[in-house]
């Protein structure tokens, strides 16, 4: 199992929505290196749920991949604000995957206390200027962020 860090905007969805809704296709990815982190995932790995431009950012979640190698149906939509016009049905650009609501933790983990904990070498979210919303993230530290998450 692999542990990965999604970042998504809570206004736009946040932790709520994948806990009341319980599973969530991760589409609208428009960064090639995200998706190819996405493209590499398989089920059973786990993700911890990242709120992203808020009052703090930070750890909120865990979810878990169930299914992978989903064509991005956003692409194809022209009402979608992530559409892509040079993407075709028969050679789609963007995949996604579903992801299944594991947890909410009671407190966020703010990317403040992250960059205290962690340096940039061993979370990659803590990188000045890191944008990327998809990020792995070694088994090792993942067991670190569990075990203060879950207290």
């Amino acid at each position: 199992m692999a542990y990965w860090l999604m970042k998504s905007e809570p206004e736009v969805y946040g932790i709520g929505h994948l806990r009341s809704e319980t599973t969530t296709l991760w589409d609208g990815i428009r960064n090639y290196q995200a998706r190819n982190f996405m493209r590499t995932m398989a089920i059973g790995d786990q993700a911890f749920f990242y709120h992203s431009n808020t009052k703090p950012p930070g750890i909120v979640g865990l979810m878990e991949v169930i299914e992978t190698n989903i064509t991005d149906p956003t692409q194809f939509d022209p009402s979608s604000k992530y559409h892509d016009p040079k993407s075709q049905p028969g050679q789609p650009r963007w995949d996604c995957v579903r992801l299944r609501f594991l947890r909410e933790f009671p407190n966020l983990l703010s990317l403040e206390t992250l960059r205290e904990q962690f340096s940039p070498e061993e979370l990659a979210v803590v990188r000045r200027g890191n944008r990327l919303s998809i990020l792995p993230v070694a088994e090792a530290i993942a067991q670190r962020l569990l075990a203060q998450l879950e207290g």
